[in-house]
């Protein structure tokens, strides 16, 4: 609430300082009877930045350093023999501090010394709240007040304002590829620790996935089996099936709405089509368990064919159905950008309509359908909650779409649930799944680029 408050206030007097500086510079420009260098636009922005950026910072600042102060004052404030704990169970005493400041519950029999620091830190917090409150609103007015006085026709506002949006532009593109690299750099670390415990060749050929600790000595695995072959295997097959279903009827969707469709019926068919993608993929789990899956079951049984209440089949028919307005939207966006000369250059010669289609508009969208097609396999490859309730838990491997299996993503889901220890083979198993699900959509992404730009033609 006081976040809110704070942002609310600082974006108001950003407001208020745009119009002040675009009021000013009209103003000095009547006045004076000069020429304005800029837009009067640019010196609204010029005032709004100056009166943004710095508070910000004031905020980002105590946001990052609040509470080492915070706590670094309470250390001083507690009883010698608590300050002489090892660092462990010191730690453990700023956890209950902190817990009880926020109106947690203390653990075990609560300590005077503990609950006076725990007030003491929700004082703290209160007026060290309150006094950057006021700080980030006197730097703002501050900035809004010197970048007022500034504004003057011969004041190059433009050039200020875009070299502000070009700085911001380069750091949030640093952030996203150092988020990128934290990413990549998290789950490799994880993944060596797993392969210092469990051999990469066991890891990538085995035939066994087993990571839960047996009870009986003749189980599978009962030092942990975690060969991920059946989970990739899994995987493939279900995402296969998934394709095998959105990429005929999204494409041919895409082709009928973009090129025979009349206005009307796109008007109407294209937004009823993309409801499916906003739907949240547990109701397609709960579609794919309760009525599909039993379908399948009772149409295998009644020509003696024997099908498992989850089976990979259910899954994948599901999950294409849910895929279907990824290909089709925007296949259909890169049919509508093909040129309109092609199309009558074709015509001209004599082809019909379905010719034109299959050998004059579809090569020529082909980059971005490979595009559409590549997100959709992204997209079936990490999907869950129809695989945990359409497909499930097994790892079995096989070929028979008709029994169950599962996939990746959800390995990683049922080895990290709970409370675990990031030290065991079972728990760092998730992070190597994850490392090799990364590699595998950076090898489509690669392939795909490859695609795209073989084929890529260019257009006047």
């Amino acid at each position: 609430m006081f976040s809110s408050v704070v942002l609310a206030s600082i974006l108001l007097l950003t407001l208020v300082g745009f119009y002040m500086g675009r009021w000013r510079a009209v103003s000095a420009s009547r006045q004076h009877g000069a020429k304005l260098h800029s837009l009067p636009g640019y010196y609204g922005w010029y005032v709004a930045i100056w009166c943004l950026i710095p508070s910000l910072f004031v905020i980002l600042v105590w946001f990052v350093a609040s509470e080492s102060i915070y706590e670094w004052l309470i250390v001083d404030t507690l009883p010698e023999n608590i300050r002489a704990l090892d660092a462990e169970q010191f730690s453990l005493i700023l956890t209950d501090i902190r817990n009880q400041a926020a109106g947690g519950v203390a653990f075990g029999t609560p300590d005077p010394a503990v609950e006076a620091a725990a007030v003491r830190l929700s004082e703290l917090r209160e007026s060290g709240g309150l006094l950057a409150f006021a700080s980030s609103i006197v730097v703002a007015a501050a900035g809004l007040a010197w970048a007022y006085r500034r504004v003057r026709p011969v004041l190059r506002a433009r050039s200020s304002v875009e070299r502000v949006f070009l700085i911001v532009l380069s750091i949030s593109s640093t952030i996203a590829i150092l988020t990128t690299i934290g990413i990549v750099l998290s789950l490799l670390f994880e993944a060596i620790r797993f392969f210092e415990k469990v051999p990469w060749y066991q890891f990538l050929f085995g035939l066994e996935w087993s990571p839960q600790t047996a009870i009986r000595a003749d189980q599978v695995g009962s030092s942990g089996s975690f060969g991920a072959i059946p989970i990739f295997a899994g995987t493939l097959m279900i995402t296969t099936i998934a394709m095998l279903v959105a990429v005929p009827v999204g494409l041919m969707s895409a082709i009928y709405m973009s090129e025979y469709a009349t206005p009307k019926a796109r008007a109407s068919v294209k937004p009823i089509l993309e409801i499916l993608a906003g739907i949240p993929t547990v109701v397609f789990g709960f579609f794919a368990a309760l009525t599909v899956a039993p379908a399948i079951r009772g149409f295998g049984e009644s020509i003696g064919l024997g099908v498992s209440s989850e089976s990979a089949l259910a899954a994948g028919l599901v999950m294409g159905i849910m895929i279907i307005p990824f290909v089709s939207s925007l296949s259909d966006d890169v049919i509508n950008a093909v040129p309109q000369s092609l199309r009558d250059g074709s015509y001209a010669m004599g082809a019909t309509k379905s010719e034109t289609i299959k050998q004059v508009i579809l090569p020529a969208a082909l980059p971005g359908i490979v595009g559409a097609v590549l997100l959709a396999i992204s997209r079936a490859i990490g999907e869950t909650m129809i695989v945990v309730m359409a497909a499930g838990l097994a790892a079995n491997l096989t070929a028979n779409p008709l029994e169950a299996v599962t996939t990746v993503t959800v390995q990683i889901v049922t080895l990290l649930v709970g409370d675990q220890e990031f030290d065991s083979a079972k728990t760092l198993a998730a992070f190597a799944l994850g490392l090799a699900l990364f590699l595998i959509t950076l090898m489509l992404n690669v392939l795909a680029l490859r695609i795209v730009r073989k084929y890529r033609e260019k257009y006047d």
